[in-house]
């Protein structure tokens, strides 16, 4: 058996959003992403059917959620639980420095 670093393999990402999946099984489905200035495209809403909870590693990142007047800001530490059909977009992620973000989808 040999540990890995959530941190590895989190080179600049300011061309593409980039999504990798670390475990997936029995209804979970747990990922690393890499932003760097990324946002959704406007008008567009994440609507899950899971539930995701989502932790920031390193940068920063700002989530609307609809109906809400001003965004959730998140930095590093910062977590949040989203339910299923909790309609969401991200409305930016840092430009100057990569965002890891830890996301658990789950079903309950």
């Amino acid at each position: 058996m040999k540990a890995k670093n959530i941190l590895d393999g989190t080179a600049d990402a300011t061309a593409e959003e980039r999504f990798t999946t670390l475990v997936s099984a029995n209804g979970l489905h747990i990922e690393q992403i890499v932003s760097q200035g990324q946002a959704s495209p406007p008008g567009f809403w994440y609507d899950q059917e899971e539930n995701e909870w989502l932790i920031v590693l390193e940068g920063t990142a700002a989530v609307q959620f609809e109906g809400e007047v001003e965004p959730v800001e998140l930095r590093r530490g910062s977590y949040l639980e989203i339910p299923a059909h909790a309609r969401h977009r991200v409305v930016r992620t840092g430009p100057d420095q990569k965002t890891v973000w830890l996301a658990i989808h789950y079903r309950t």
